[in-house]
Formats: C-alpha cells, structure tokens, sequence
C-alpha cells in the first residue's frame, strides 16, 4: 500500500475498491464523519454522499485518473458537510482496481482550502474543463455569468448557458477550446453579452489555456473570462469620433455637413438626431450671427434614425420654427449650454408640452433620453444638435454627453469652415461675373457665344476670363486669359489685366507687341504685390505672379487673323464644312517670367469659320488625357451647324459632365466677312492736287450707299487726312472707305510718324486738322502696321435698311 495514504496528514483517508466497497478507514476519517472503521468497511462508499456523484468522479473512475474537488457527505449524526476529497488511483495493486481518497473539512485553513478559496473568489470568472470540454469546475464569477449554479454546469459544453442566451461569438469557444489543447497553446476570445436585466451591451474577453500533467500531456482546459465592458464602451465611443473625422466636413456644404453628423451619431450612439441652424445662417450670409438678440429663428438642416424615413421627426427638412426662451435647446445657442434631459413621457417638461407634435412623437415613440448641445466654432454659435434615445434603453451618462460635444465640435467647425467658404466663394463669383464682359459689344466682324463655369472644388472661381474688344477698320480683338491661382486675389489680378489688355487694345498693337507690355503689367503687378510673402517689393524676383493670355485679331474685309499666345492653350478653327483643326502654331512662355519674345502668327479664316478660344480647365481632367480631350471637343465642334450658346453647352456636357476640378472660360467666334460693296479703296498720289479728287471719290461712294447726308462731314475729314498724310507722310497712300455699323475712314501712308492732336494758336496757320476730325467724328487714332500707319475715323450714319 501507498506509503503516503495513512499518515499523510489529511484530516481522513479510505481505500475503495472497483466496486465502490470500502476497504480501508483511517482514525482521521472516524474522528471527521463519527463512523468506525468496523461501520465502515464493507460498505459502500456512495452510502456517505449526500448528493449524487458528479459526473467528473464518474469519468475519472472510468479513465483511472486523478481528480480534485469537493462532496457534501454526511456524519453519523446525518448533518452534512462539505469536504475537499482527493482521489486517485492507488499504485502497486496488480489488477484490482483500488482508489485512494483523501478528504478534508471545506473550512479548514490548509494550502487546498486556500487554494479553492482563490479559485472561488477570483473576480474573474474562471471554468475548467476535461478532455471533452465538459465542464468540471467554475467559480462564483462563472456562475454568476452563467446564471447557473457549478452543480448545473457540470458536464455541460463550455459554450452552453442554462438561461438558454447564448453569448455573441460564443459558437467560436469549443473550437478555440479544441485549438488549445490540440496545440497547447493559449487561445484570446471575444464574446459580447446583453445580460438579463441590463440595458447595456457588455464585453468579455477570455483566454483559454490548456491543462497538462507533469509528463506535459494536456488533460483538460480551463478559460478565464474577464470584463471588458468599460473598455469596449470606451473604444465604441473614440471610433465614433474617429469616424466623424473621416466623415463629417467632407465637403463644403452647409447642409451635407449637418446630415453626414446626423448620420455619425445614429452608428452606435444615438437612435435619432437633429440637427437645426441659425436661420440667420442663410438669411444674411455677409454677418456673424448674434444669437439673443431677437427670436431665435431655427431651420432644420439634417435629421437621421435607426428607423427608416425619421418617423420620430415632427418638422420637415428645410422649415423654419422656433424654441420657446426657456428651452434647454434656447439655451443651448444663447448661453452656449449642453444638457441632458431624462424624458417621462407621462409628464414632459413645459417647454416640450409646448410644442404639441414634438411631445405625441415623443410619446410614440418611447424617447427617454435627450442631449441638447450647441454648434459653437470660433466664438461663434452656428445651432444645435439633439441626439435622443428610444430604441436603446441604455440611458445617456455623462460619458456620452462628453462624446456628444466632441461630435458637436468637429461639425461645428466644419459648418463654420464651409460657411465661410460658401461666403469667400460667392463674393469672388460675385467679383469675377462683374468683372467678366457681361454682353457682347456691337460690331459686324463675329458672332460671339461665352461661358464661365467656376471649379467646383474648394479651389472655387479663379482668373480665367475672355473679352471681345471691338477695334479699327471693324476688326474685332478675341481674348482669354488664365491668371494662376483661386480665389479674391486671382479675380482681382485677372480684373487689372483685362483692363491692361483694353488699354493695350485701344492702341491698336500687333498681338505680340500688346502681349509684351502685358509681360511688363505682370512682372510690375508682382513686385507691387504686399500679399506676397518674401522680400521686400523692389528686391521679389519675377514669376510671383504668373498668368497666360491668347490675344487674337480678325479682319472681316480681309478674312485674316492674327494672334499670338503667352503660355496659353491655341485656338480650334472649325470650317464651314465642319473640319475641325488645332493649328500647330508657336506658343510664347507664360506672362511674367520678362525677357523672353511672343510670335505673331497669321492665318486666313473663310467665311462662316468657327474660332474656339478657351482655358486649360475644359481639357484637363485627373482622369482623361489631354489628347482625347482636344479629339472629343474636335467631334463635338464639328457637328452640324446649330446656335453658338448650345454648342457651349455641348462642349460643357460632353467634357466636364462632372463638377470641374478648374474655373473654364470659353468664346466662340463665328466669322464674318464685309464683302467688296461694303468697301472701297483708292490708291493716292504724293500730289496736293489730289485732296480733291479724293474728295469727289468719296462723294461718290456715299451716294452709293445712300448716305448723302453724310457726303459734308466726309468730304471736311478725308480732306484733312488726305491733306496730313501728303505734307506727314510718305508713298503709298491710300484712302479707305467701310460701310459698317458706322461710316470708317481710312488714310495710310508709309511713315512711321504719328501725328499729335494739339489745340492751334489764334494766329497760327495750320494745327487744326486732327482738331477738325476729332470734333466732327464719333472716334478716331492711329495704327502703326508694317509698312507705315493708317489714321481712322469713325462717323456715325444712319443704319442700312432692311
């Protein structure tokens, strides 16, 4: 017999056999259950329990292993008693098959006690369990989880609950159970729990561990499951504002604003929001609100709920209504307060009793809890938000108030960022469609169609512009222009250069030579520029401020056009025939690097010829290459021949469906051409003599064209031109006359020499020529072309008729 059975310092002691028969009795077992071994031996052993043998006694006498744990027994006298029994197989007994057991009072103070005592009152709920994953053990904090007691959970699955509610993830224990004694290796869980009586989810993590002998073989499994409620709720709420990060403030829209936080907090907060602006917000959009100071006019701007359509909601998006004054939601945006308000809809508080629809939806639907928390960014307050509970019957602590100022904040400053740019942007709208040349002026050259399309980005409107500048010998001047940059500053740079550009214009110089001194407006506006970090004015390199420009000419007499480009995108010439061209022409550099030449380039236009002049932003997107940009507005621009204003929106359709990433500028020009009876030219000898044959030409023609009453005032002007270039000038010299809207008259010579109007003394001779013209015709002035220059008037006549 085992050395260690008698003796060993137990409080008792037996030997069983295979049947259950007692064949041995300590003194320790006489003094702790009354019976003499005479009583004892020979009977059965299970005559004692007074309770049936656990299930963990049966499978270890099945497998002749060990085990531990504790019985309730009873004395000689009948009381019961809880022991901790130790029982295992008995060594050295050949076949027969003996057990040794060792028991001690459940109260005593020795190591096993304190032992089970830890194990028992561990506050983290711990089960073991055999090979199978039965239950064999679990301590007051399992029980408790469980709802069961340790006796009921024995023999039961370790994923099994009594109450019949099964953990969420729960189905994954007894495979991660087999995992860790199959690998003997420690398994972390997950398992989430709605307890009964709780309104609050709650978070258990568990760690199962495999339990092996001192060979190292695994003979059961054990789990220890801790809560981690507070965490889980803690990490619930920073993934709610992290997700109002990404997803709040994603564009700058007002209202999109207000609806992506209604949305937020209806994941995994609330069950319904409202969200409600200043109604001064869109009233007066150039002021700061001011709350207090008159009734508080709300709009509603967003609302969301778990339930489909918002049913809880008793004003519709977009209305206006008010609070009464001593409303937390009053308070809210006039003292810039947070509240949080338990609901009993059998006696709703006054300020909601007043609001008739607002307490019968509240009633309806069960709303017990409400957070009223103000928009407040950069001193400013914007609106509220009110975030209620039905559907959750959690209520809102103080946590949650916290998280709902945090959501609060983040949209606030969205709002506030998207109310300021939504203000930035329509005042530069507002500047750059001033700015812009509102009507086509009045001229015979080209049929005009324009449109600008600001980005719709947050870049917002830019420098892109156009012009159509009348000039000469009814030539008409075509612009567009692209100053670098977005916002007030690029609107108002793009204004000082348009005016640049007709200041230029009203001179009459060649493309080039204009866009030359336009590089010089440039580099000088950058210097001048006090917004610009760096260096002090005089000491700022050029190219600061960088535009491109595309200044083009047509001739309508003589069907030709003239441009040049600095940096700027060239024009599509479409015939008649709808052959659509890019012509391959010479492309100065940008306006404001200086130094660097512009070419002119010239072309003949037939008659009835498409000009497209437009900005990069039509043909540059992230998501197509600039070639197939310019081969679709080729297609588009070669269609058959309809209204200049719809092929701009053909063109706008097919190459910007989408809100553009950059502002677009585009001008379509439809040629003209004044045909030989609308023109007449005579070449002039360097001959005084022939002021009055010059005369008589003109008289002539204008009888032609029925305008007699103008043969006086054009006989005195040609008289006095032809005159100033015979005594001024040099061979050749010819004589002009145009039929346009107005009566053009036109003198060229071959010198370079401009004449000056001056005011001619009382006793002088001669100085009144220029004088003359410049009271009898509506406009006059010269331009310098290459071989010479040609001094024009222009008379005003009667219109043609019909």
């Amino acid at each position: 017999m085992d050395p260690d059975v008698f003796g060993s310092g137990r409080d008792a002691t037996a030997v069983i056999d295979g049947g259950g028969k007692i064949i041995a009795w300590s003194e320790g077992a006489r003094r702790l259950l009354g019976h003499d071994s005479a009583d004892a031996v020979g009977h059965d052993a299970r005559e004692l329990l007074a309770a049936e043998l656990p299930y963990a006694v049966r499978s270890a006498c099945a497998a002749r292993t060990a085990w531990s744990g504790t019985a309730l027994v009873r004395t000689r006298e009948g009381r019961r008693i809880e022991l901790l029994v130790h029982l295992r197989p008995l060594t050295g007994a050949d076949d027969v098959a003996l057990w040794v057991v060792a028991a001690a009072a459940a109260d005593a103070s020795g190591p096993d006690t304190l032992n089970r005592w830890a194990i028992e009152q561990l506050p983290i709920a711990v089960v073991v369990c055999d090979d199978d994953a039965k239950v064999v053990r679990a301590n007051d904090a399992f029980t408790e989880l469980a709802g069961a007691t340790e006796d009921r959970l024995r023999g039961l699955g370790i994923a099994e609950r009594i109450s019949g509610e099964i953990l969420d993830g729960a189905e994954e224990i007894p495979r991660l159970a087999e995992q860790a004694m199959r690998t003997g290796d420690v398994v972390r869980h997950q398992a989430y729990l709605r307890t009964p009586g709780s309104a609050r989810e709650r978070s258990w993590s568990s760690l199962l561990f495999p339990l092996k002998d001192p060979q190292g073989r695994v003979r059961g499994v054990a789990s220890a499951v801790y809560d981690t409620t507070e965490e889980y709720w803690a990490r619930r709420r920073v993934s709610v504002v992290n997700a109002a990060g990404l997803r709040v403030g994603t564009t700058l829209d007002v209202t999109r604003t207000a609806q992506e936080l209604a949305e937020i907090g209806t994941e995994g907060f609330a069950d319904f929001v409202l969200v409600d602006l200043l109604d001064e917000l869109f009233q007066n959009g150039e002021t700061d609100p001011v709350p207090g100071a008159g009734p508080l006019l709300f709009r509603r701007c967003a609302q969301a709920s778990v339930l489909r359509g918002s049913p809880e909601a008793s004003i519709a998006i977009g209305q206006s209504h008010l609070y009464v004054d001593d409303s937390p939601q009053a308070g809210a945006v006039t003292a810039g307060r947070s509240s949080l308000h338990r609901l009993d809809s059998a006696g709703l508080p006054a300020w909601l009793t007043a609001d008739p629809d607002r307490a019968r939806s509240i009633r309806t639907h069960g709303i017990h809890d409400l957070l009223v928390v103000p928009l407040q960014a950069r001193g400013v307050t914007l609106g509220l938000a009110q975030f209620h509970r039905h559907r959750t019957a959690e209520p809102f602590d103080d946590e949650d108030l916290l998280l709902a100022r945090e959501l609060a904040t983040r949209a606030a400053l969205s709002i506030d960022n998207a109310r300021r740019y939504t203000r930035e942007r329509a005042t530069a709208v507002t500047l750059q469609r001033s700015l812009l040349q509102r009507g086509v002026p009045e001229q015979s050259a080209v049929d005009v169609a324009t449109r600008y399309l600001p980005a719709g980005t947050r870049a917002g409107v830019g420098g892109d512009w156009f012009d159509v500048i009348p000039l000469s010998g009814a030539r008409v001047a075509l612009v567009v222009g692209d100053v670098v940059g977005h916002g007030l500053r690029a609107s108002a740079t793009m204004a000082q250069l348009r005016t640049a550009v007709r200041t230029l214009a009203d001179v009459d110089l060649p493309p080039d030579e204009l866009l030359t001194q336009l590089d010089d407006v440039v580099i000088r506006l950058a210097r001048e520029e006090p917004d610009v970090p760096g260096p002090a004015p005089e000491a700022r390199q050029a190219g600061e401020l960088s535009a491109t420009c595309l200044y083009a000419v047509y001739d309508p007499v003589s069907r030709r056009c003239s441009l040049a480009s600095a940096g700027h995108v060239l024009p599509a010439v479409v015939t008649p025939d709808g052959t659509a061209d890019f012509p391959d022409l010479p492309v100065g550099p940008p306006l404001g690097l200086g130094g660097l030449p512009f070419e002119i380039s010239e072309f003949e236009v037939p008659e009835g010829s498409l000009l497209a002049l437009y900005t990069d932003g039509l043909i540059e997107a992230r998501d197509r290459n600039i070639e197939t940009a310019v081969a679709l507005m080729g297609r588009v621009l070669g269609q058959p021949v309809r209204s200049l204003d719809k092929l701009c929106d053909d063109l706008l359709d097919e190459l910007l469906p989408g809100r553009p990433a950059d502002d677009v500028a585009i001008l379509l020009a439809r040629t003209r051409v004044l045909d030989a009876a609308r023109v007449a030219t005579w070449e002039l000898p360097n001959n005084p003599q022939i002021v009055a044959e010059a005369r008589k030409f003109a008289s002539a023609q204008l009888a032609a064209w029925g305008l007699d009453e103008a043969v006086f005032t054009t006989e005195l002007v040609v008289s006095e031109l032809v005159t100033n270039a015979i005594r001024h000038g040099d061979d050749p010299i010819r004589l002009r006359l145009i039929r346009d809207a107005v009566l053009i008259c036109e003198v060229a010579d071959g010198s370079n020499t401009a004449p000056h109007l001056r005011r001619a003394r009382v006793f002088d001779e001669g100085g009144r020529g220029l004088l003359l013209v410049a009271q009898l015709t509506e406009r006059w002035g010269t331009r310098h072309t290459d071989a010479g220059k040609i001094i024009w008037a222009e008379l005003g006549v009667a219109p043609e008729q019909g």
